[in-house]
């Protein structure tokens, strides 16, 4: 098994029987184990089968609720998982959490490869706030830009001249590497690569461009902001709230418990319901929107800081993750922040059968990463 970069509520279907060939790609959250299968066929990816379960019950907990469950314990669910949607292929990816990982861009000068081999590890000290020994590196360098004008082409040689050429670092622990191995090794899986979050993300949902693009990961815990550009993440920024900070506000404002206000949540988010009076409507809408007006406020800040910092407007946003499904976001997102928005659809880079269209766009968000860790494996 090789680290690389790019390198209980149960939700399955199962559209195909598996066989030689089939893939699967793997994301354990916070709150939710994802699982989806996929098959190549004429260079088509065709989706055999998908689910997801909760991970709360394993802790004794109610659904939407954040986890940290033991490497056993998720086994079992992720055991529980594959039952439940017939995944029968047992060769895969599995994503790598965005909070367990450090990445960086460095500033060095222009080497060989053996060279940068040996510089690599001593850099990263100056990063990486334990011993080095102690975590898995990974790293390439960042192609130059030769999409570029005239002007920009001469001031970006001028600086590469001064900084040599830079080069994405990602480093994971290795404790967290060897979790993810007692999982693989107790659910009889094998896991050809593991691969932070983000890069899964980037293949499933984002299409091939030159332009800046800011990709909003709305998960349970937190929410993940990354610029990327020309498939590079270029910045990022962690927020210590989510979907269920969302939950816990709705269950306050209206004194329910937590297990209804994450049912309401999913079901009717930001739009009015029949069941409720045009009171309790207005106090759900109010409640959600006092956590979401926070999150946007940071997209804000993180594409302010992004003009600035290099100059460049991010005129277009990718929202993704389970918490991007909630009834009525978009129109937020529109009219909160100053770019063109999207939810993502990773489901559209595979072949299904057309009345799960509606389903698999619903549902598309959160798996972004399952499918991308997928959609690698078939193109290896």
């Amino acid at each position: 098994m090789a680290f690389s970069l790019g390198g209980l509520l149960q939700k399955a279907t199962s559209i195909f029987s598996g066989g030689e060939g089939s893939v699967i790609g793997i994301d354990i959250g916070a709150s939710a184990a994802k699982i989806v299968q996929l098959r190549g066929s004429k260079g088509v990816a065709i989706l055999e089968t998908y689910g997801e379960i909760a991970l709360a019950p394993y802790a004794e907990l109610p659904i939407g609720k954040a986890v940290k469950l033991s490497p056993e314990q998720t086994a079992v669910a992720l055991l529980d998982l594959m039952k439940e949607a017939n995944v029968t292929a047992r060769k895969g990816g599995i994503s790598i959490p965005f909070a367990a990982s450090l990445i960086s861009i460095l500033d060095l000068p222009k080497v060989d490869a053996k060279q940068l081999a040996r510089m690599i590890p001593l850099e990263a000290r100056k990063y990486i706030p334990v011993p080095v020994d102690e975590v898995t590196l990974d790293w390439f360098v960042i192609p130059e830009d030769r999409d570029q004008g005239a002007f920009d082409r001469v001031e970006k040689q001028s600086t590469l001249r001064a900084r040599g050429q830079e080069v994405l670092l990602v480093a994971i622990h290795n404790d967290t590497i060897k979790n993810y191995q007692t999982i693989a090794e107790t659910t009889n899986i094998h896991i050809d690569f593991f691969e932070i979050e983000i890069f899964s993300t980037v293949r499933s949902s984002i299409q091939h461009g030159l332009a800046p693009v800011l990709v909003v990961d709305f998960g349970a815990a937190t929410t993940k902001m990354y610029v990327v550009e020309r498939g590079v993440v270029r910045l990022s920024h962690l927020a210590t709230q989510g979907g269920q900070h969302m939950t816990e506000m709705l269950a306050r404002s209206l004194n329910w418990e937590f297990e209804k206000a994450e049912r309401v949540k999913r079901e009717h988010g930001l739009i009015a319901a029949s069941a409720y009076s045009g009171d309790e409507n207005e106090k759900i809408k109010s409640a959600l929107l006092s956590t979401l007006s926070g999150m946007f406020s940071e997209v804000s800040r993180v594409l302010l800081s992004y003009g600035q910092r290099h100059n460049k407007n991010v005129s277009h946003v990718v929202l993704t993750g389970g918490g991007a499904s909630l009834p009525g976001l978009i129109e937020v997102a529109h009219e909160s922040l100053s770019a063109e928005v999207e939810i993502a659809s990773p489901f559209s880079r595979t072949e299904a059968p057309a009345f799960l269209d509606d389903v698999l766009r619903e549902i598309g968000p959160g798996f972004a990463v399952s499918v991308g860790l997928a959609l690698r494996n078939l193109r290896k």
